[in-house]
């Protein structure tokens, strides 16, 4: 059947009884539940002119299936969610890897027992070796802070040099914060990891949608009770109406063509921007990307390079390992971090979270919570970090609760 696009003027009031703002994997999969344990007839509203957020994906001019927003690669711990989008692809085997380009050298990130030889040499990286692993065990995923805590110039000396190599510029880069800047926190979350694993991750379930991203979020879209509007803004589709004029009264309705809907709205974008930012935007980062094509068969060693001491840019994509396709050609992506100061253009990415951007959110969730059909759902939605996964475990969670 495929996915049933539609216009929202050919749309009547009466077509649909439950609304998912966003067609990434939050609203995709909120949709599909939906509709088909729910049995809701659900309209879909997507502001991109394509299915899929930024899991969309599409042959570049090389041939290559390029993601447009960003790399995306599928790892979890979740059955559950590996099984539920196992329903829409065929699964392609994929360990992701990811070198770190120290000064013209490579070494696996996470820092793992091969980076330290490369980084210290074989033979103090063995004396090194020996005692994190008499100290912590084998392994095992150690941060800098544990590190740190032990009172020994030797751990004290490859913390040093990770946070220095690996972590710093990277991060000021992707933040773009000063030395200073960076939050300890985030510090003390990079690890040493004392094995020869160099996978990027290490979870039991691995891999790539064979086709692509976007065919499966087309087959998850398609079902008989699921219509979709792209290239349309939620501020465009409802009406908010208040408890007062107050700027922080909660909302008391949403309307949708004039009458108010009672039915589940599942909203997985921009909390601030539904409310057109009343309390000021909430902050982000957001990304610009490079793509290049090479008449080679291959410009990197592996699919990702983090650029953690030199470049302007935070990394390179070779996406040719990403999707196992053979050819003479082949597309990287340089991907560039900076700020999100403009809706119209830029998309936002990364929410910044701290204690002060997490009190700014609260102001507009608070609003929404005295509606109990309004559900946000996701990254944006929630000002928060998820990995793929973890959002489908939560959206496939809050089905549950509101389908059964």
């Amino acid at each position: 059947m495929g996915v049933r696009y539609c216009d929202l003027h050919d749309i009547d009031r009466g077509d649909f009884d439950a609304v998912v703002v966003g067609s990434g994997f939050a609203g995709s999969v909120m949709a599909r539940e939906l509709a088909e344990r729910g049995g809701k007839r659900v309209l879909v509203i997507e502001k991109k002119p394509h299915i899929a957020g930024n899991m969309y994906d599409e042959a570049g001019e090389a041939g290559i299936l390029v993601h447009r927003y960003g790399p995306h690669i599928f790892h979890t711990n979740d059955k559950r969610a590996f099984d539920y989008v196992r329903r829409f692809t065929e699964w392609r085997d994929y360990q992701h890897e990811v070198l770190a380009d120290w000064y013209g050298t490579y070494m696996p990130v996470p820092f793992n027992k091969n980076s330290m030889e490369i980084a210290f040499g074989e033979e103090r990286a063995s004396q090194l070796i020996e005692k994190l692993i008499a100290t912590f065990g084998d392994e095992r995923k150690v941060t800098i802070t544990e590190l740190r805590s032990v009172d020994d110039p030797d751990l004290t000396e490859v913390a040093d040099f990770i946070y220095k190599n690996v972590f710093l510029y990277y991060t000021q880069k992707q933040w773009g914060l000063t030395p200073e800047e960076v939050d300890p926190s985030v510090t003390a979350r990079v690890p040493v990891f004392l094995s020869r694993d160099n996978r990027y991750f290490q979870d039991a379930y691995q891999g790539m949608p064979l086709e692509g991203y976007t065919p499966l979020f087309e087959r998850m879209l398609d079902h008989e009770r699921i219509m979709v509007c792209l290239e349309t803004e939620a501020e465009n589709v409802f009406e908010l109406e208040f408890e007062s004029n107050d700027e922080n009264a909660p909302l008391s309705a949403i309307l949708i063509k004039g009458a108010p809907f009672e039915g589940p709205i599942v909203y997985t974008g921009p909390l601030d921007e539904l409310f057109l930012s009343r309390f000021g935007r909430l902050p982000y980062r957001s990304l610009d990307f490079v793509y290049e094509t090479h008449d080679v068969e291959h410009v990197l060693p592996c699919g990702t390079v983090n650029f953690t001491v030199t470049e302007d840019y935070t990394r390179i994509t070779e996406f040719k390992y990403l999707t196992g396709q053979v050819s003479d050609k082949t597309t990287i992506m340089k991907e560039y971090s900076h700020s999100y100061d403009d809706p119209k253009k830029q998309i936002p990415y990364y929410a910044i979270i701290n204690d002060e951007n997490a009190a700014h959110y609260e102001r507009y969730r608070a609003l929404t919570t005295s509606l109990p059909n309004f559900h946000p759902l996701g990254r944006l939605a929630e000002y928060r970090y998820y990995n793929m996964d973890v959002i489908i475990g939560r959206a496939l969670a809050l089905a549950d609760e509101l389908v059964g």
